[in-house]
């Protein structure tokens, strides 16, 4: 399996290639393993941490950074990246992608710009930029969801709450 998976990573990754993990990287927390594994994968490899990621692969040497959730920008475009789906994300309102893992590609796809680029839901082989804005372009009409909202959905919400106000 380990080697099925190195294979597909180093069959679509070049070396100066960057490459985010959203977590899960590895159960191991042996060290020797986890750097052995690194090391024969291509590319600036960046971690964002899961909820299995130990500490030994946390602190590898071999990672080009680790964080626990971040956002980059990729030819004008903002992605947030971070190891579980989120409802509403940094700039979400404007129309920033994100990206997540953890869910192996069992969550409903909701009507925005977020879905899950796990390897489980990808055929075990890492998603490209190009993938992304392509998936991204058939989700054009999706909405942009944040703290601007929708004036109607905010009302809605406003009115059912009602019954919960002391």
């Amino acid at each position: 399996m380990d080697n099925a998976i190195i294979n597909n990573w180093n069959s679509v990754v070049a070396q100066d290639d960057s490459v985010w993990v959203l977590g899960d990287f590895t159960m191991s927390s042996d060290k020797y393993l986890i750097d052995r594994t690194l090391s024969r994968l291509s590319g600036n490899k960046y971690l964002v941490l899961g909820n299995h990621d130990s500490s030994s692969c946390k602190f590898s040497n071999l990672w080009s950074g680790v964080h626990d959730l971040t956002h980059i920008s990729i030819e004008s475009k903002t992605l947030v990246l971070c190891h579980y789906a989120m409802r509403v994300w940094y700039k979400s309102h404007h129309g920033s992608w994100h990206l997540h893992g953890h869910s192996h590609g069992s969550l409903p796809e909701e009507n925005n710009l977020s879905f899950d680029v796990g390897v489980d839901a990808w055929g075990y082989t890492p998603v490209s930029f190009n993938q992304i804005a392509k998936k991204m372009a058939d989700k054009k009409d999706a909405i942009k969801v944040g703290e601007k909202g929708n004036p109607d959905i905010r009302k809605q919400n406003q009115d059912r709450n009602i019954k919960y106000r002391m």
